[in-house]
């Protein structure tokens, strides 16, 4: 089952309608349908809130023989602390800081295309005549200002994506080895230069 069906299966034991859940998690009854429908992911401390609810447990909901771990952790960041530059730059200085000496990759999300995000991309490119022109813009639409980065330890490898406001870090269950690959909703493009290096300087 995935956590969605979880989630749902788990709200139905618990006699409880989306709305009431929502109201009892205080977000919206859209994002409640959305985490059911695996087209959106609660964080860490709506799952822990939702799972006490449910009286269900978060390795529960999250063990689903997937590449995600449940070691997630989020943390509000300042970018303004971070140097000067572009916000993708102070965003690279933010993971560096936080993973001294590990190897850090940028990531390229690719989130499964809608239908209206189908006809964006095809209206884009017949209107610009460049392939792939329209796949970068309508995926741009949903990861807008937020970068994603794939941290090796060694021993241990994490998925950080850093919003501006929240670094969110999962810890992998399994290694990442291949330059493309899929976790959650996402399908990821690895660019195959340590940006740790690039901090050092």
């Amino acid at each position: 089952m995935t956590l969605g069906e979880k989630i749902k299966q788990a709200r139905i034991d618990a006699s409880l309608t989306q709305e009431e859940l929502a109201s009892k998690l205080t977000v919206s009854r859209q994002a409640i349908s959305k985490w059911e429908s695996d087209k959106g992911m609660p964080d860490i401390g709506n799952l822990k809130a939702m799972a006490g609810l449910l009286n269900v447990s978060v390795d529960y909901l999250l063990d689903d023989g997937s590449t995600l771990d449940l070691g997630v952790t989020r943390e509000a960041i300042d970018l303004s602390n971070s140097g000067t530059g572009m916000k993708k730059s102070r965003k690279n200085r933010i993971v560096c800081e936080k993973y001294p000496g590990a190897k850090i990759f940028m990531l390229m999300p690719r989130r499964k295309l809608t239908k209206g995000k189908k006809i964006i991309d095809w209206m884009v490119f017949l209107l610009t005549d460049l392939p792939g022109a329209g796949f970068d813009i309508a995926h741009s639409i949903d990861e807008l200002g937020t970068e994603y980065y794939l941290v090796d330890r060694g021993s241990e490898q994490y998925l950080v994506s850093v919003s501006d406001e929240f670094l969110e870090s999962r810890r992998l269950a399994e290694r990442i080895n291949g330059k493309k690959f899929t976790l959650g909703e996402h399908n990821f493009r690895l660019v195959p230069r340590d940006i740790a290096r690039d901090c050092a300087k």
